[in-house]
């Protein structure tokens, strides 16, 4: 049986594809949160964090422009419209947990998100919401490492940063002579 969360993920996966697809095809009665609670109904034995998912659907769908806006830069070649829909959820959901839920470590985060794009994506969805979600971690917490260190404050007595050692250059290997056939 699923983890507790991940089954509230699940659900919350199939709420905001539902979602997303029925507002593309202009349905005006779409009830967000009514849809929630039926899939959150067809579970309610197994499901016992229903705030989690609660919070986390409507998170993802009230946040989905900025958190589409997020993740369009990592993937340039591959357009937000032209992502596979599910994979997209997928994305979003990971990527409002590392920007939202601080209880959840970010490498849980991210294998959470690769285990439902292997679950309900394609074949190649879970290696590039690996990549993604990833990259965006690596960038939040290079922006942390960046506040922090604008943080502190600069004095006649702190010394002065090391330079970022340059990259090491590939070894070389020894050329050789290819031999003439005569």
């Amino acid at each position: 049986m699923a983890s507790n969360r991940h089954l509230g993920r699940i659900i919350a996966l199939q709420t905001l594809y539902e979602e997303e697809f029925r507002l593309d095809a202009q349905d005006v009665d779409f009830d967000l949160t009514a849809v929630l609670q039926r899939n959150i109904v067809r579970y309610k034995d197994m499901v016992e964090d229903v705030a989690f998912i609660e919070a986390l659907v409507h998170g993802v769908s009230k946040h989905a422009a900025d958190l589409d806006a997020t993740l369009q830069p990592v993937a340039p070649e591959w357009p937000i419209d032209q992502i596979a829909r599910m994979d997209r959820m997928v994305l979003r959901i990971g990527l409002y947990e590392l920007q939202h839920d601080k209880d959840v470590p970010p490498k849980v985060v991210i294998n959470e998100a690769v285990e439902l794009a292997k679950a309900f994506g394609g074949d190649n969805s879970s290696k590039f919401i690996n990549g993604v979600l990833g990259t965006l971690l690596r960038q939040q917490q290079g922006d942390a490492a960046d506040d922090s260190a604008a943080a502190e404050p600069i004095t006649e007595d702190t010394p002065a940063k090391a330079a970022k050692p340059a990259a090491k250059k590939a070894a070389k290997k020894p050329a050789t002579k290819k031999k003439a056939d005569a």
